[in-house]
């Protein structure tokens, strides 16, 4: 833990603040986690055995941060088949969940987080809520921005899309040719759409690629949440603080 105790941010040098969705809004990235370990664990065995090699599960701690968590669903599939020096034809967005392409395996592993999400249902953090609606009060303007394509039914599932000024998600990023994490643009064509200057913004992001994308766009303050103790790592790419949970951030 970077931070310990209520951490204080001046809200005169801010007009918005964009938060990422998955663990900072909802509690959903343990549920990403585990639909990734399933399509991975099942591609890595396959694999193995066409090819004589070992089995080496995906890793749910170290492989989900470092090469899938923040990014758009293909991108990553194509980082963690690039890590164990697999390579796939990128294929079509259309293309059967059965089929082998960096595309079809998405497409599996939106399928198995679809039924996790059926199953456990949408929790949200109480204290982030709580965080949004004191910044609205001080007439700070507030978006929510994510790579998921199932964003805008989860945020309506847990009753908070409301809550925001502006939202970009998987589907708008699609729509508008925006770049994946750690490129920027998520971030600032939210930014565009609050109509606020990046250099009078904050991001908040728990991810070591959002992290980085908040870096690139050049936002006036990066605030990490670190709810799975990579906190240093979240500090080195940038983070300007880095809290445990948003109620420190609470007056």
């Amino acid at each position: 833990m970077d931070t310990e105790g209520k951490v204080e941010i001046d809200l005169k040098t801010l007009d918005g603040v964009i938060f990422d969705m998955d663990g900072v809004i909802t509690d959903t990235a343990i549920t990403h986690a585990k639909a990734w370990k399933q399509l991975f664990d099942e591609y890595l065995q396959k694999h193995a055995r066409e090819q004589y090699e070992p089995f080496v599960p995906f890793d749910i701690n170290k492989d989900y941060r470092l090469y899938v968590d923040g990014k758009p669903r293909y991108d990553g599939v194509k980082s963690f088949l690039e890590s164990r020096g697999i390579s796939l034809p990128q294929g079509q967005i259309t293309d059967d969940i059965e089929k082998e392409t960096v595309c079809g395996l998405g497409n599996r592993k939106n399928k198995y987080f679809t039924q996790q999400l059926n199953e456990e249902g949408v929790r949200i953090f109480d204290s982030s809520v709580t965080l949004i609606r004191q910044l609205k009060k001080e007439g700070i303007k507030t978006a929510v921005i994510s790579a998921s394509r199932n964003a805008e039914d989860v945020l309506r599932a847990g009753g908070v899309l409301d809550l925001f000024d502006a939202k970009v998600d998987g589907v708008d990023s699609d729509n508008l040719g925006l770049k994946g994490k750690p490129e920027p643009d998520i971030f600032l064509e939210a930014a565009s759409e609050l109509g606020v200057d990046p250099g009078r913004s904050a991001i908040v992001e728990d991810s070591i690629a959002g992290v980085e994308a908040g870096r690139k766009g050049k936002f006036k303050l990066i605030i990490g949440v670190d709810r799975a103790g990579h906190g240093s790592e979240l500090k080195k790419q940038g983070a300007d603080i880095v809290v445990n949970d948003l109620a420190e951030l609470l007056s």
